[in-house]
């Protein structure tokens, strides 16, 4: 069965094909390439799902991650669809520790999504930002107080915790 295939076959659920996409790329039986370059032909719908699959294989082995990867979602968090924003987030949130010296565009980017009106898109950009603050590299300079600033605006719980959370391991 080809990525194609996956996405034109209507009996898979959605959750189905980002673990089956995963897996494939946990497996080496899908190189990373070939699914960010089909992405990027796809429509918001589908390319959200296939950075997805990316989330759910980095999350299980952030190791996975190379260069290409990394500067393919640090871009697509200024997509215009949310769920791309939130699922790059969750990627680079997932590997960040990996590329401790390339972190300056994708905080831009991801400050820039933080105040964004979506719940989700908020919450996995405290995600991704507190897992590249508790790297303290010098990026937390500039980070700690914007993400001190951040949280102090934050309404929603969830997204206030993760900021909070690594607050507190920062400063310790």
């Amino acid at each position: 069965m080809t990525i194609e295939q996956v996405f034109k076959d209507k009996t898979i659920k959605a959750k189905a094909k980002v673990a089956l996409i995963g897996e494939w790329i946990l497996n080496n039986e899908l190189p990373l390439e070939e699914l960010l370059t089909f992405a990027e032909k796809q429509k918001p719908v589908d390319k959200a799902s296939c950075i997805e699959a990316v989330e759910y294989a980095t999350k299980k082995t952030p190791a996975i991650a190379d260069d290409n990867l990394f500067a393919y979602v640090t871009k697509a968090l200024k997509e215009d669809e949310p769920r791309i924003k939130w699922e790059s987030a969750k990627v680079i949130g997932n590997v960040a520790v990996l590329f401790p010296t390339q972190l300056n565009k994708a905080i831009q980017n991801l400050l820039s999504n933080a105040e964004s009106t979506g719940t989700v898109v908020r919450w996995a950009t405290a995600y991704a930002l507190a897992e590249i603050l508790k790297l303290k590299t010098d990026n937390n300079k500039m980070l700690l107080p914007k993400i001190e600033a951040l949280c102090e605006k934050e309404e929603d719980n969830g997204v206030k915790k993760k900021y909070l959370d690594a607050l507190k391991k920062v400063k310790k």
